[in-house]
């Protein structure tokens, strides 16, 4: 779980009904059924014109990323190729062969096959970075719908304003419905701008990080393998690599394993 997603959403909505209650208000004030069917009906319709819809439903299900996160395993990541580096520079790099099939991540492991089987260094470096640029062009895309979904929420929710106001001013000889219209005319411009600015934008912000923490593994993963097929010491390496985490290099024991 991550904590910083749950917890900022819920002291934003916290923030927004306790501000709403120290001011005597209700919350059945602010729950209009017809509000959030202008509202998010017309921001989903919007979203679905915009992008295709195999790219809506590939961000619906990232959406749980927002919430739900593995750590980067970029520490994992550095150990396991300082760790090859010192079998290369025992065996060979062709005895990275045999441990293939064990490597989870598919970045590193089609990386370490091309390194295997002889490739140059700077060719090695265009392929990857190829499928870099790939990956980041693809992932760029479920961010995009967020931020389009945050402009256009808040537009909707003035449509929904003005669909109440409308009906305010067909109904002014029956005060009973006029304030059901006025009630949903504001109500909707609410739930426009809060959909935008406490849900939208920021999931979008939150898996643009997360991509960016992706990409970087990825740069660091071929990082080491061109290191390795260069011969680079392996503690050299574990320097090299741990810029890219931030931290310090692993131990001489940790890098010996």
């Amino acid at each position: 779980m991550d904590a910083g997603s749950l917890g900022g959403i819920f002291l934003a909505l916290a923030g927004i009904l306790a501000g709403l209650w120290l001011e005597g208000g209700h919350l059945d004030q602010i729950l209009q059924p017809t509000a959030a069917v202008i509202v998010f009906g017309g921001t989903l319709g919007a979203v679905m014109l915009e992008f295709p819809l195999q790219t809506v439903f590939s961000a619906a299900f990232r959406l749980v990323g927002v919430f739900l996160h593995k750590t980067n395993g970029g520490d994992a990541l550095l150990r396991q190729i300082v760790a090859f580096a010192n079998q290369a520079r025992r065996k060979g790099i062709v005895s990275l062969d045999q441990d293939l099939p064990q490597v989870a991540d598919p970045f590193l492991r089609q990386a370490l096959m091309l390194a295997v089987d002889g490739t140059e260094p700077s060719e090695l470096r265009r392929i990857m970075e190829l499928q870099i640029d790939n990956i980041s062009e693809i992932e760029a895309r479920i961010p995009a719908v967020f931020e389009s979904a945050g402009g256009f929420s808040p537009t909707i929710g003035i449509i929904g304003a003005v669909i109440g106001l409308i009906q305010v001013m067909q109904h002014l000889d029956h005060m009973d419905q006029v304030g059901r219209g006025i009630a949903v005319a504001f109500v909707a411009t609410i739930y426009g701008v809060a959909a935008a600015n406490l849900f939208f934008l920021p999931s979008a912000g939150k898996l643009k990080q997360r991509a960016r923490e992706d990409q970087r593994l990825k740069e660091m993963a071929l990082e080491g393998v061109i290191s390795i097929l260069e011969g680079m010491n392996p503690r050299m390496i574990a320097i090299k690599l741990a810029s890219f985490q931030g931290t310090a290099p692993p131990g001489k024991s940790s890098m010996e394993k």
